[in-house]
């Protein structure tokens, strides 16, 4: 597996496709991205590189529980050293649920090294906001003040990262659970600072703000209602909105899995819009 040493982390990534244009795909929630693999193959397949990484502490990357800026902040400038190491800016910048809401700070923080954005499954509204602190912090903060580190360690979400990284375990066996428990509250403090709707955490003048050309795709459960994506183009300026298939479900969360019957689909579209973008911006 593929690492690169990123402001003291290792990270975890991979390279679909040999030449073209460069996108960086980020994945939602705290998850890895191999559920991304078969969409970049896609893409890749249409003249693009694509580049999938695991951000600090999800995936096969290292957990480090550490940082005074937001973990969506530290995502992002981790993601600008690592396009830099690979020589790959500007890039286009794409993501789904949270991999959408860090491609438009990333685009906050780095304009510089954006071509374009294409956002999908737009998270908002107050279920969202009222699920998504206790699915990332909260439920961490009360193992730890409960049974330690080990407890941590125990939980499905750490679990994971450390049969992927067995050196996660050394790391967070090695932390204050004290010290734990201040920096997650710390992350979940800045968290529930921002805006509930139209997109989680982030002000309406920065979508209003951003200037890159910019496809936006609505998702269809009640963590990523379809509303939100209406509302997210509309704010943004000049933005496309390209529509599946698909009706709003009344369930949490749909895995991004349940899109595979659309992915060829969906990859065509973005592809058409990067070419679109590039020829543009050549002419």
């Amino acid at each position: 597996m593929p690492f690169l040493t990123v402001r003291d982390v290792q990270l975890h990534y991979r390279i679909y496709g040999d030449t073209g244009p460069w996108l960086a795909l980020i994945t939602g929630g705290r998850r890895g991205f191999n559920e991304f693999i078969a969409f970049a193959e896609k893409i890749a397949a249409k003249g693009f590189r694509v580049l999938l990484h695991d951000r600090r502490n999800t995936g096969a990357s290292d957990v480090l529980i550490a940082g005074a800026d937001g973990e969506e902040e530290i995502w992002a400038d981790d993601l600008a050293v690592l396009l830099g190491k690979l020589q790959a800016t500007p890039a286009f910048i794409g993501g789904t649920s949270s991999g959408a809401r860090l491609s438009m700070l990333f685009n906050q923080r780095h304009p510089e090294s954006v071509k374009g954005l294409l956002l999908m499954r737009i998270t908002g509204g107050d279920f969202a906001a009222g699920r998504l602190p206790e699915m990332y912090y909260q439920q961490f903060i009360r193992a730890a003040e409960q049974g330690g580190m080990q407890a941590v360690c125990d939980t499905e979400q750490y679990r994971e990262r450390i049969q992927a990284n067995p050196a996660n375990q050394t790391r967070l066996m090695g932390m204050d659970p004290a010290e734990y428990i201040r920096v997650m509250q710390h992350w979940l403090s800045i968290f529930l600072k921002g805006p509930r709707k139209p997109v989680l955490g982030m002000e309406d003048d920065v979508m209003r703000a951003i200037r890159v050309p910019t496809i936006v795709v609505p998702g269809n459960d009640k963590t990523h209602a379809s509303v939100n994506g209406h509302a997210a183009a509309a704010l943004i300026p000049g933005s496309i909105l390209f529509e599946l298939p698909i009706k709003d479900q009344d369930v949490p969360l749909l895995p991004f899995s349940d899109w595979a019957p659309h992915e060829e689909s969906l990859a065509s579209v973005f592809a058409d819009f990067m070419n679109k973008v590039q020829g543009s911006a050549q002419a």
